[in-house]
């Protein structure tokens, strides 16, 4: 488990060392160059956000006794994502030496508060444009969480379903229990009366030729 925590500070290292080098180049740029770079270097960011996901869930599938010390250098490689950002975030609406001659020209001392409202106002402009980068993936993020959850609730539906079907089905084959249970103690309850009356009947017919017997007897007796 440690040597994918270790692959993935590799790629972590090299990705943000790729950043760093990007970052110090966008404010020496100008126009579609430095947007593409821009774009860049923001896909790259991104993909060190998952990658740091990665490790911490990698961190926490980790035994207690090991976990530490690498949540210590987890927590490191954050604050080093965050400073990245930073630095990303103000080299966006920075500008180099040259850049801001060329845009200022002749009048860079009269024109430098423009330079600085322009700088605050870009500012402005990328904190609201991260602020709904942010809330659209967490839109996005919520909108996953509910379809995953719609879906377990119609798989549970249709076990519920299901499950009420074959508990309808036993409830059936208990009802036919029921009544062929009924008609088979009817049934032996009819058998057992015939038995007595054929037991009755027996006895009497023997006790009537049992009586028969003994008066034959006696008036044969008689006779002589």
């Amino acid at each position: 488990m440690s040597s994918n925590f270790e692959a993935y500070e590799q790629d972590f290292g090299t990705l943000t060392a790729e950043i760093t080098n990007k970052i110090g180049r966008i404010p020496k740029l100008g126009g579609e160059e430095k947007t593409q770079l821009v774009l860049n270097v923001d896909k790259q960011l991104e993909e060190v956000r998952e990658l740091m996901e990665q490790m911490d869930l990698e961190v926490r599938e980790l035994p207690i006794q090991s976990r530490g010390m690498y949540q210590s250098r987890l927590k490191s490689y954050k604050g080093e994502m965050e400073k990245l950002e930073k630095d990303f975030k103000r080299s966006r609406i920075a500008y180099s030496d040259e850049v801001r001659n060329e845009l200022l020209g002749e009048d860079a001392g009269s024109s430098e508060s423009q330079l600085i409202k322009l700088r605050e106002e870009r500012a402005h402009l990328l904190d609201n444009t991260e602020k709904l980068e942010r809330s659209s993936r967490r839109l996005e993020a919520g909108y996953q969480i509910a379809v995953e959850t719609e879906q377990v609730g119609q798989e549970i539906l249709a076990n519920l379903h299901t499950d009420r079907e074959k508990i309808q089905r036993s409830r059936d084959r208990l009802r036919e229990t029921d009544a062929n249970l009924g008609k088979s103690s009817r049934i032996l309850t009819g058998m057992l009366r015939r038995i007595i009356q054929n037991r009755v009947l027996v006895f009497v017919l023997g006790a009537i030729i049992l009586i028969t017997i003994i008066l034959a007897i006696y008036f044969n007796v008689r006779g002589r």
